[in-house]
């Protein structure tokens, strides 16, 4: 058996009841935060059904490299288009638009159909990129 001198130098840590430590405020944190989501009970009201929350309120215009002009992923001509858009306009007048063109298409195309949206008046539009990368 070994007999330490009194003013032996330790040249180690024991870190076991620091360790000890931070497992049982894990332990702790992981319970409260897990007690503090469930929150209060609530009889929530219900919402009506009504049809204008189950359609996407934005519409989006996408010109191919070929020309071709889809509506929301359906291709359409431009008197098709300028039909779809009026009547969307006139149930909503701050008719949201994104427009997307594939960077081949001719430059034309965009604009006929940003010409479009200045006679519909259409006020709320949006133009798709890709953010470059370095």
């Amino acid at each position: 058996m070994q007999v330490q001198e009194e003013n032996a130098v330790y040249d180690q840590i024991n870190i076991t009841p620091m360790l000890d430590l931070a497992y049982v405020l894990l332990v702790m944190f992981i319970i409260m935060t897990t007690a503090s989501v469930q929150g209060i009970k609530v009889n929530l009201p219900k919402a009506s059904a009504a049809p204008s929350l189950a359609k996407p309120q934005t519409k989006a215009i996408t010109v191919r490299e070929d020309g071709q002009i889809f509506l929301d992923a359906y291709p359409v001509s431009m008197q098709q288009l300028e039909d779809n858009l009026r009547q969307a306009k006139a149930a909503n007048p701050e008719l949201p638009v994104v427009i997307k063109g594939d960077a081949k298409v001719q430059y034309e195309k965009v604009i006929d159909v940003l010409d479009l949206m200045g006679r519909l008046e259409i006020t709320q539009l949006g133009l798709v990129t890709q953010r470059l990368t370095k």
